[in-house]
């Protein structure tokens, strides 16, 4: 063990126990902390007399500077229960889990045999079938689990191994010893969050982090990292975590372990599968990916082949499989193994294929598709949990992680029953699992709560190594038999402690070492789509809210020139489906009101901050925590209710608080980020969508027929009176207006100010050029453009030209779109067929 410092030794004999004096084991279950006597163990000591040495207060002010750093990280985990999918904060519990030297060394063995028992039990299931020929293994098992895939049979894994990243829960027993509790095969989580809950807690006691000798496990990911890279055969080709979305509840998670990993974080719709391998659609065009970390489930991997609903995976990945092109971590199909039938059977098979007993065994299970073990299980069912053999089990019986028959009624028995009787294979019944219990930090003291381990392993060479650490969860209850972050459980790091002084090793270079970089890799054509897309949507609910100030700025107003003006605005809320096309003669509060809330209505601000806050939510790696916030910050207020009645003054606020955002986020953008690619397309969307919107207002309010005071409006709503005034000392007159609002180079509201950042933005992406020298077509788009600004008349401008200019803003999107954000094979858009 460590040795503790002089002041530590000093405070062991009283400060110890009365630090620990209030802490009650729970009764009849082992505490990780306490033996049996009430004693403190040996290896929990330094941990709890350096924490005593800095008392509740300090104790308090550390872990809540803990969790301040994950929430300032963005650490976050979504509640698939929420009907809003509200993304929670991370639970971390701050007092560590330890784990002693050498009992690290026998669970480690214990996890090493175990990952080399399901990839030999992987091998014959998708390979010869050997144990299902033998008897060892019940063909219902294998072929009735929703997991095989039967197009998957014959198919060797490229790179040799169906198993390279999996997991074991674990759990202690009454007899103090491990017990597994479930396997991890499919696409383990946790890891990327026992990562952040290291760092968060290394960065609250860096003292006793240090002092207490903590295995790392950076060199674990180090050895893992460079596992994945060493598939790549050829030097352009990507490594890359295949993730679901960001509503997956661990999203968070696969957007970290990618930047930690140094991967290319991807979904289904990033990647097209070719003749000669699997593709990353980027701006720049189709880039090779050789090996995908998978964070999907298989079923869903390959609509072609496997699930034809799936619309998360990338159609032809079976056949780029079967043809060596694309290594897949872990191999598709590998979630048979995680079924809890098998776990019945896993004990048997061990000598068998192993030639030895498992060293770490797992908790009593009895598949009760065997009608042998059936009877004689159900005839004690009380003191049995039964739970789904496969998965989440049949959807008509709903039995989550497993009951136990005692807590039945009886009619949930009766049901329960029959449902067995129907189909025997879909359920297994376990021993009820007793877990251990560690201590958390509750209301200035320490409590002690039940909790399971994650642990996880890599596949490196043709070994296996295992993370010294872990991923916990901890009940918050005493009672409970299963713990779930979705039902409100929380985390905790797992420090394995060293016999011997420790080296810090980790992932990030040392600054001696960096390598200067002022790019950051390839952008996918989706990101890229999402970028340009939250800036259209942020401009536009920006121009909805100038236009609801004019409005209810209006409001006051009684006289005869008011009237026309406020029916021009409406029409042109209506126009954009932001508020209802009869009003009925309803007054501009109530239509501005419309606007405000009218969820129904596609252009109103509720469904234009959401669908914002969408596109973002896909790239919310790419955006700064204070970013993301003011995203958030302006859902938040537009979706919040509004008093009852007109309320004018409250509507006011909520637009003027609203632009302040708007004005954050701007801000935000222009000057934190990387003003590469990414950055890029964000303005293009802005600029676009500004120009449109400028250009409609003008038509809207100076043309021929606009009502009086109209001029001034569109001042007011391009955000340009300051500068007329400056400029003229006199009352809006029309082509002065239209000079500063549609051809003003340098004023930043004007659609010439927008097409000229277009054309640099456009210059500056990739495919500025076509092979022959040329411009591109999305460039010709907008060089004819500029070419109308650049010559037209401010005073002669009429309607129909205005009217071309959107056209051409619009061919102008649309040709973005085409050559940047889809991929057109052996083709590129030209300006003829734009047209």
């Amino acid at each position: 063990m460590p040795a503790l410092p002089d002041n530590i030794l000093k405070l062991e004999d009283g400060g110890l126990d009365k630090f620990v004096s209030g802490y009650r084991p729970l009764p009849g279950i082992v505490d990780e902390m306490m033996d049996g006597d009430g004693r403190v163990r040996a290896h929990w000591k330094p941990l709890l007399s350096m924490l005593a040495e800095l008392g509740p207060e300090e104790i308090n002010r550390r872990f809540a500077s803990a969790d301040r750093y994950l929430r300032d990280s963005g650490v976050f985990y979504r509640v698939y229960e929420d009907p809003a999918g509200v993304e929670r904060p991370w639970p971390l519990s701050h007092i560590p889990l330890l784990i002693e030297p050498s009992e690290w060394k026998a669970l480690e063995a214990g996890l090493i045999q175990r990952a080399a028992l399901l990839e030999a039990v992987l091998a014959d299931a998708y390979g010869e079938g050997q144990l299902t020929k033998d008897g060892r293994l019940p063909a219902a098992l294998v072929a009735g689990n929703p997991e095989f895939l039967r197009p998957l049979v014959g198919v060797a894994p490229p790179g040799g191994s169906h198993l390279r990243f999996c997991a074991v829960d674990v759990g202690r027993g009454p007899d103090g010893r491990w017990w597994v509790l479930g396997d991890r095969a499919q696409a383990p989580s946790g890891a990327g969050y026992a990562i952040e809950n290291r760092l968060a807690l290394s960065r609250a006691i860096p003292d006793i982090y240090r002092t207490a000798r903590v295995k790392r496990v950076a060199p674990f990911f180090q050895a893992f990292q460079a596992e994945l890279f060493e598939y790549n055969r050829q030097d352009d080709a990507r490594v890359c975590l295949l993730t679901p979305g960001p509503m997956n509840e661990t999203y968070f998670e696969h957007a970290y372990l990618a930047r930690y990993l140094g991967l290319l974080l991807v979904e289904g719709e990033d990647l097209i599968v070719r003749n000669d391998g699997v593709f990353i659609r980027t701006i720049s065009g189709l880039r090779r990916t050789e090996v995908l970390l998978r964070r999907i489930d298989a079923d869903f991997a390959d609509p072609l082949e496997l699930n034809a609903a799936s619309r998360l995976g990338v159609a032809g990945l079976v056949q780029a499989v079967r043809d060596g092109k694309v290594v897949i971590a872990n191999s598709l199909g590998a979630g048979l193994v995680e079924a809890r039938a098998m776990l019945a059977f896993l004990p048997a098979l061990a000598p068998h294929v192993l030639g030895e007993g498992l060293l770490l065994p797992n908790v009593a299970t009895w598949w009760l598709g065997r009608a042998d073990v059936r009877d004689e299980i159900l005839a004690k069912l009380d003191s049995m949990v039964i739970a789904p053999a496969f998965g989440t089990g049949p959807a008509d019986v709903k039995l989550g992680g497993g009951v136990l028959g005692s807590e039945l009624d009886d009619k949930q028995r009766r049901n329960l029953l029959q449902a067995i009787r129907d189909r025997r294979i879909d359920y297994v019944a376990q021993e009820a699992v007793t877990l251990s219990s560690t201590p958390v930090w509750r209301d200035g003291k320490l409590q002690p709560r039940p909790f399971s381990l994650r642990l996880y392993l890599a596949k490196v060479g043709d070994g296996w190594q295992v993370m010294p650490g872990g991923f916990v969860r901890i009940a918050d209850n005493p009672d409970a038999r299963a713990i779930s972050l979705q039902g409100g459980d929380a985390t905790a790091d797992a420090w394995v402690l060293s016999e011997g002084p420790v080296s810090a090793v980790t992932l990030l270079p040392a600054p001696e070492r960096v390598t200067i970089q002022r790019a950051t890799g390839m952008l996918p054509s989706r990101a890229a789509d999402n970028l340009f897309w939250v800036g259209r949507y942020v401009e536009r609910a920006e121009a909805t809210l100038r236009l609801v100030r004019a409005l209810l700025n209006r409001v006051a107003d009684a006289g005869d020139t008011a009237g026309p003006i406020v029916a021009a605005i409406t029409e042109l809320l209506q126009n954009w489906s932001a508020a209802p096309v009869d009003t009925g003669g309803a007054t501009p509060a109530l239509v501005a009101r419309s606007v405000l809330t009218g969820r129904e209505f596609d252009g109103s601000l509720p469904r234009l901050v959401h669908f914002a806050r969408v596109a973002a939510s896909v790239i919310r790696e790419r955006f700064s925590p204070d970013a993301w916030r003011a995203i958030d910050d302006l859902v938040a207020l537009i979706e919040a209710p509004l008093a009852a009645g007109p309320a004018e003054r409250a509507m006011v606020e909520r637009v003027e608080a609203a632009l302040r955002i708007i004005s954050s986020f701007s801000g935000l953008a222009q000057e934190n980020m990387t003003q590469l690619a990414g950055w890029r397309f964000l303005e293009l969307g802005r600029r676009i969508e500004r120009a449109l919107q400028t250009c409609r207002f003008v038509r809207s309010f100076a043309e021929a027929q606009a009502p009086l005071g109209g001029l001034d409006v569109l001042l007011e709503l391009a955000d340009s009176q300051l500068t007329y005034r400056q400029r003229y000392v006199m009352i809006a007159a029309k082509a002065p207006v239209i000079d500063l609002v549609m051809l003003d180079p340098h004023n930043p509201r004007s659609v010439a100010f927008q097409v000229d950042r277009i054309e640099s933005h456009l210059a500056a992406l990739p495919k500025g050029q076509t092979p022959a020298g040329r411009l591109t077509a999305v460039q010709q788009v907008a060089a004819s453009i500029a070419t109308r600004f650049r010559t037209a008349d401010a005073g002669h401008i009429t309607d129909a030209q205005i009217v071309e200019i959107e056209d051409d803003l619009m061919k102008l999107s649309e040709a973005t779109a085409s050559t940047y954000l889809t991929h057109i094979e052996r083709s590129q858009a030209t300006w003829d067929s734009l047209s």
